[in-house]
């Protein structure tokens, strides 16, 4: 099997290592941090890097590419925690192209596309955890063809400053899913600062205007969800590959009794199993992204393997890295700690290691152990 990246893929990882490097430096997201965790500019300027099309087709504006160069996005972007929610693009994108009608996805794919419009998936309430089968919010009949959506949806990113959400509704006692307009009336939000410095908000609507998506609603968000898992492990991965780079500065930089820490056997070894916990991360975001286009069942064991995986693997490179570099490592003013928090929220996000945990166990076939 051969795991080497294309040209143009290796291109397209340097083109975006060069935004972060150049115009995502930690001070300008700092700044971003304190002016509410997000900034339109920066997501326009990856927009003009064709990322906001890049599950999207050519001729709806879109660059067409698939879930190998969207892991390659998101590792290098996750290498800047960038607080933008591209991968949130990707994924609403990503079902528009695929389950939306006709006229749904000419009207909105192409502003996805070039920046214009944000769409991210609101789809959690509180009673439901990370189950996606539980939906309070409810969608009744308005008018030709029209609908109107009731609910709340938690932990929306972006949420305030989105302009447009996918939300699950059950229509007919089946979930639906609804494409539902910000500006529309009967349509609130509440937004907040999250833990690791981005935006999300709480999503109130009462009898908004909606338009139909898919009548499948819960397999369309199965795999809006599972794409998200995707983008998740490959954005872990490149938070975690700047944390270990920093690590490994500071063990050589920092002096003890004289000598530089990274002399202590001890340490070196705390940097060895480190170093193990990041290649298996990595070989299960590769594996989760190569999954992405698998059948359903086939592709929901495959993110959850991988999502407990990373979550083993983020939680233990975090913790670690903060406990080798002392008191620093949880400074506000020291890189270090916004890595910590980011791989923190990460292993939350689309369900937590404990949850994946109890879905590769319930999804266990003969062939347990043995990845097909």
């Amino acid at each position: 099997m051969d795991f080497d990246f294309s040209d143009d893929q290796e291109q397209l990882r340097d083109a975006v290592r060069k935004w972060v490097d150049r115009s995502y430096t930690f001070e300008r997201r700092r700044a971003i941090t304190g002016a509410g965790g997000f900034d339109r500019a920066a997501y326009g300027e990856l927009a003009e890097l064709g990322l906001a099309g890049l599950y999207v087709a050519e001729d709806q504006g879109g660059m067409a590419m698939g879930p190998v160069e969207a892991m390659v996005v998101l590792e290098e972007l996750g290498r800047g925690i960038v607080l933008e929610p591209l991968k949130h693009t990707l994924v609403t994108s990503g079902v528009l192209g695929a389950y939306a009608p006709e006229d749904v996805r000419s009207a909105w794919l192409p502003k996805i596309a070039s920046g214009e419009a944000l769409v991210v998936l609101a789809h959690q309430e509180r009673k439901g955890r990370y189950r996606l089968d539980v939906c309070e919010a409810q969608a009744t009949p308005a008018g030709a063809q029209g609908w109107k959506v009731s609910g709340e949806k938690s932990i929306v990113p972006a949420g305030d400053q989105a302009d447009a959400f996918l939300v699950p509704a059950k229509a007919n006692g089946k979930i639906a899913l609804f494409l539902v307009e910000r500006q529309a009336q009967g349509v609130s939000t509440r937004g907040y600062p999250t833990l690791e410095g981005g935006r999300a908000a709480e999503l109130t609507l009462r009898d908004a205007p909606a338009t139909l998506v898919s009548e499948e609603g819960l397999t369309v968000l199965e795999h809006a969800v599972d794409i998200g898992i995707a983008c998740t492990c490959a954005e872990a991965v490149g938070a975690i590959d700047k944390t270990m780079q920093l690590t490994a500065e500071y063990l050589n930089t920092r002096k003890q009794f004289g000598v530089t820490l990274s002399t202590f056997q001890a340490l070196r070894h705390r940097m060895a199993d480190m170093k193990m916990q990041q290649e298996l991360a990595r070989s299960m975001s590769y594996y989760a992204s190569l999954k992405l286009n698998a059948p359903p069942e086939e592709r929901r064991r495959a993110m959850a393997r991988a999502k407990y995986q990373l979550g083993v693997s983020m939680r233990f490179v975090g913790q670690n890295s903060v406990q080798l570099h002392g008191g620093i490592g949880v400074t506000d003013e020291y890189a270090g700690s916004h890595y910590f928090r980011k791989l923190t929220q990460l292993e939350l996000e689309f369900g937590d290691t404990l949850h994946h945990l109890g879905e590769v166990s319930a999804r266990m076939q003969d062939t347990a152990g043995v990845f097909a």
